[in-house]
């Protein structure tokens, strides 16, 4: 079975659930030992090297060809990555080719619908652009972290007891 490595926000947020799983248990670490530990589990010597490897991933489906959906001016859409752009840490430009045209316009009188659409997205998958009303213009749904198996290791056991 293959594992595919996550981004580097997902396996950060795999190292938070690591230590709160720990400390339920009554075993404190650092959040740089959780940071470790999770590079180990993908195979990694410590979590520089796993940074490096994982580091301006996009998140599964936002490279061309991947499929997405979301939602676009609070409208639910579902579209296939013309292309994708790396900007800044964790920042992404797309521009999606929506299924289905998505009316721009609230307004009754008229309409205006777009099939295509060019945005940029952070790593929590939406815009910083926002409506009147504070929404943010695209939101675009992210694979849970949670739903990602974690690949197994043969002393995961040992590691969490240490």
């Amino acid at each position: 079975m293959t594992y595919d490595l996550p981004t580097t926000g997902q396996a950060k947020d795999q190292a938070k659930r690591l230590r709160q799983e720990l400390a339920a248990t009554g075993t404190a670490i650092s959040h740089a030992q959780a940071l470790e530990r999770i590079a180990h589990r993908y195979g990694y010597r410590d979590w520089n090297a796993f940074h490096a490897a994982i580091a301006g991933r996009p998140p599964e489906g936002w490279t061309p060809g991947g499929r997405v959906s979301g939602h676009y001016l609070a409208q639910p859409f579902a579209a296939t990555v013309i292309s994708a752009e790396q900007l800044p840490p964790g920042w992404f430009r797309l521009v999606l080719d929506l299924d289905e045209a998505v009316d721009v316009v609230r307004f009754d009188s008229f309409s205006n619908f777009r099939q295509q659409i060019r945005v940029v997205v952070g790593p929590d998958g939406h815009s910083k652009e926002r409506t009147s009303d504070g929404e943010p213009h695209v939101r675009l749904d992210l694979k849970s972290p949670r739903s990602r198996p974690l690949p197994p290791s043969s002393r995961w056991r040992e590691r969490c007891s240490q």
